[in-house]
């Protein structure tokens, strides 16, 4: 950030946006006078409510005196989506497009091969670009790209976290070492965004051209298939809030004793919201802030919503083998290679997992839950992945299919939460060594008869004995 040249007009006061921690300047330089507007480059924040990307790019536009266009172009091949993904984010555009009308700003979609945001930006030819930060390889990956050929200036703003990473600036290794990291910042980063309108409006143009908001984006497009849509989840930023309504005024009462029975619909189930970045983490944590829920109840929520969430980015931004067996603490990697060679009491196929055809009832009924709704609750997915692990011919396998299946099936796949539930389940990472075992070694195990005790599991097998 520091060093950036920017303007010095007066009346122009930058100071509080590039100092912003949430702020990343990737291509220092002055805004172009003769820009025509300031683009917002939507990819992980897909929502134009309690965006601070988005209010990042709007404030800066009416610093400059320019209108704001945001640029939202989805690509089919983003690693390891498929329909089941699309489908969810194409419901969430409509709220896009209304929210930013609200505020003045211009929109433009478009899809592959249309995508590109450098041809674009030749097109609007914009003062400045502001993008969102993502962690995962290959969104910072097109961002170091945007970096280096962009000819006007590009920041990058940490939009989906509550506590800018630029203040986590260290691997963590375990919840108790960010934890106090992480309050020591919270009350000013859990304020409401300012939402602000755009003082100058979009004109839109016939040279710039964008899909209308209700097209179907995903008509005649090269989308893998092999993953169906759900109707457990609807998208967009609208149904995200209401799901929070719903759970503030409901489960969240209970949430601090429930929150371990996966028989019961106890937990907020926006994970898929905040992967795609249509609901704010902010925006959850203040609502559950203001219910009436007991101390203890919003405690337990807010230390997964924020901890374990922003412990995951923090394990993603630091690890570059995130998803990967070459993750493993080392004392996780010698435990299970000493074990390599025990003798499995069952070995399954990858495509017999998939289909849930193993021997464990409870164990079906998770991954029949994944494949019905793209959601399975966070207990299940331990045992899950803990039992890939027991029945997989060595540990690198165990791994590899189980991100296999949480990328495909999980609507809240590709995430750093599942790539650090996978690290903690299988990998030993942000854990302690335990009790020596067969198979597992060191390993933390999960029993099948111990899990069947802790809640109404016969329940839960029921719910989900088949994939009806």
């Amino acid at each position: 950030m520091a060093g950036a040249k920017l303007l010095t007009r007066p009346g122009l006061n930058w100071k509080t946006l590039i100092e912003d921690p949430r702020v990343t300047v990737r291509r220092t330089g002055e805004p172009l006078r003769e820009g025509s507007c300031v683009v917002y480059w939507m990819q992980r924040s897909q929502r134009a409510l309690d965006n601070p990307a988005l209010d990042t790019a709007v404030e800066a536009a009416n610093l400059l005196g320019k209108p704001v266009l945001v640029f939202f172009a989805p690509v089919p091949f983003y690693p390891h989506a498929n329909l089941r993904h699309y489908k969810f984010l194409a419901e969430g555009i409509s709220d896009i497009a209304a929210e930013l009308a609200k505020r003045d700003i211009g929109f433009v979609l478009r899809r592959y091969p249309d995508h590109s945001l450098l041809r674009f930006c030749a097109e609007v030819k914009p003062a400045l670009v502001v993008g969102d930060e993502n962690p995962l390889r290959e969104p910072e990956h097109w961002r170091q790209i945007a970096t280096q050929e962009l000819r006007v200036p590009f920041w990058t703003v940490d939009s989906d976290v509550v506590i800018p990473g630029t203040l986590l600036n260290k691997r963590f290794t375990a919840a108790r070492f960010i934890r106090p990291a992480i309050q020591g910042h919270l009350n000013h980063f859990l304020v409401r965004s300012k939402n602000s309108k755009a003082k100058h409006s979009w004109r839109a143009s016939k040279s710039i051209q964008s899909l209308p908001t209700d097209f179907d984006i995903l008509r005649d497009w090269p989308v893998d298939n092999s993953a169906s849509p759900v109707s457990s989840f609807c998208g967009g930023t609208t149904e995200a809030l209401r799901c929070l309504k719903q759970f503030t005024s409901g489960a969240l009462r209970t949430y601090n004793v429930d929150r371990n029975h996966p028989e019961m619909d106890g937990t907020s189930s926006l994970s898929p919201y905040l992967h795609f970045g249509q609901i704010s983490p902010v925006t959850v944590a203040r609502a559950i802030q203001a219910s009436n829920a007991s101390e203890a109840d919003k405690s337990a929520y807010l230390d997964q919503l924020i901890t374990w969430r922003e412990l995951a980015i923090n394990f993603v931004r630091f690890h570059p083998e995130y998803d990967n067996f070459e993750c493993a603490e080392p004392w996780a990697r010698k435990t299970l290679a000493e074990h390599i060679s025990d003798r499995r009491p069952f070995l399954y196929t990858r495509l017999e997992l998939e289909h849930a055809e193993t021997h464990d009832e409870l164990w079906n009924a998770a991954q029949r839950q994944m494949l019905k709704t793209g959601w399975m609750h966070n207990y299940m997915r331990m045992y899950w992945a803990k039992k890939i692990l027991e029945w997989s011919a060595n540990p690198y396998q165990a791994y590899e299919t189980t991100v296999y299946l949480n990328d495909k099936y999980f609507l809240d796949g590709r995430d750093p939460n599942g790539y650090l539930g996978i690290a903690w389940s299988i990998a030993g990472k942000m854990d302690r060594p335990w009790f020596p075992r067969p198979i597992f070694g060191l390993i933390r195990y999960m029993s099948h008869d111990s899990t069947l005790k802790k809640f109404a599991a016969q329940q839960y097998i029921d719910r989900w004995a088949s994939s009806h």
